[in-house]
C-alpha cells in the first residue's frame, strides 16, 4: 500500500507538470500553476487566474525522516525499480530520492526551481500577501481581470475582497479575494515542510521585492502573524475583522454576521 500511494504521487504530479502535448498546469514563462481548460476537439489551454490553484500544490510537501525505509529496506529496492523504468514521471518535480538537512527526503510537486518561482508572487503584496495573510485571489486581477471567451459569450474573472457582486453560488466570493483561514494554514504547514528540509540554506524576499531575506520558518511565522493580526486590537483597540463596525454587542449575533463578512479586511 505504502508503494501505491508513492506510485500515485509521481503519477499525479507529473501530470500536473507535463501534461499532454505539454499543457500541464505549470506555467514556465510565468513561474505559475494554473487551471488547464480541455477543450471538446481536445486541445487544451491554461486559464490564467492568478489564484489559490497555483499555491495549493506548493502545499503537496511532505519531509520523510527514513525510519520507514530503515524499517523496511525492500521499500526502497520497489521504489528505485519502478522509478527507473519511468523516468518521465521525475523528470519535471523533485527528486524524492536526493537527501536534504539531516538526510531527510522529501516529496513534492516543486523542483528545486520552482519553489522560489511560485513565493516570488505568493509574497508580493500586490498579488497575494495582504496586511491580515494570504489573499485567494491576486489583487493584480483589480485591474487586470481575467478574460475568457467562447463564441458570443464572454467570461471574466477579477479580485473582489468582499462579498460576491453576483448571487451565483449564493453569492459567496471565497475565491474571489478574501482571506482563506484554512488555506493560509495549510501553506504555513507546507512551509515548515520544505524549512525542514532545505533549512537555511533556501532564503527567500519576504515582502517581494523588500530586500529582506527570511528563511521559510521566518516566512511561516510573518504569514501566521499577519493572520492573528485579524483579530487583534491596533493602536485605536479596533480590530480588523469587525471592519467599520464599532462595536459588537446585543441582540443575536447570527443576525449581525452578514454586516460582519461585508468587511472583513482586504
Amino acid at each position: 500500500m505504502c508503494v501505491k500511494f508513492v506510485e500515485h504521487f509521481l503519477w499525479v504530479a507529473s501530470s500536473m507538470i507535463h501534461a499532454g502535448e505539454d499543457v500541464g498546469m505549470w506555467d514556465e514563462e510565468d513561474g505559475f500553476f494554473y487551471d488547464v481548460l480541455r477543450l471538446p476537439d481536445g486541445r487544451a489551454q491554461r486559464l490564467k487566474v492568478r489564484s489559490m490553484v497555483g499555491l495549493l500544490p506548493l502545499c503537496a510537501v511532505t519531509v520523510f525522516e527514513g525510519e520507514l525505509m530503515a524499517k523496511y529496506p525492500e521499500l526502497r529496492q520497489r521504489f528505485r525499480r519502478f522509478a527507473a523504468v519511468r523516468p518521465a514521471l521525475t523528470a519535471f518535480i523533485h527528486d524524492p530520492g536526493k537527501p536534504g538537512q539531516a538526510g531527510r527526503l522529501l516529496g513534492t510537486v516543486l523542483n528545486e526551481t520552482k519553489p522560489r518561482r511560485v513565493l516570488a508572487t505568493m509574497l508580493d503584496e500586490n498579488e497575494f500577501l495582504s496586511p491580515y495573510g494570504l489573499r485567494a485571489i491576486s489583487r493584480y486581477h483589480a485591474e487586470h481581470p481575467c478574460v475568457f471567451r467562447v463564441g458570443d459569450q464572454e467570461y471574466q474573472v477579477s479580485y473582489l475582497p468582499a462579498e460576491s457582486d453576483t448571487g451565483m453560488f449564493g453569492g459567496n466570493s471565497n475565491w474571489r479575494g478574501p482571506i482563506w483561514m484554512p488555506v493560509n494554514m495549510l501553506i504555513i504547514r507546507a512551509l515548515l515542510q520544505y524549512d525542514t528540509y532545505y533549512g537555511k540554506e533556501l532564503t527567500v524576499e519576504c515582502p517581494t521585492d523588500s530586500g529582506r531575506h527570511m528563511n521559510l520558518y521566518q516566512v511561516a511565522e510573518e504569514i501566521a502573524g499577519r493572520l492573528a493580526s485579524i483579530f487583534l486590537r491596533d493602536e485605536h483597540g479596533r480590530r480588523p475583522v469587525y471592519g467599520g463596525i464599532a462595536e459588537v454587542s446585543g441582540g443575536s449575533a447570527l443576525a449581525r454576521l452578514p454586516a460582519v463578512l461585508r468587511v472583513l479586511p482586504r
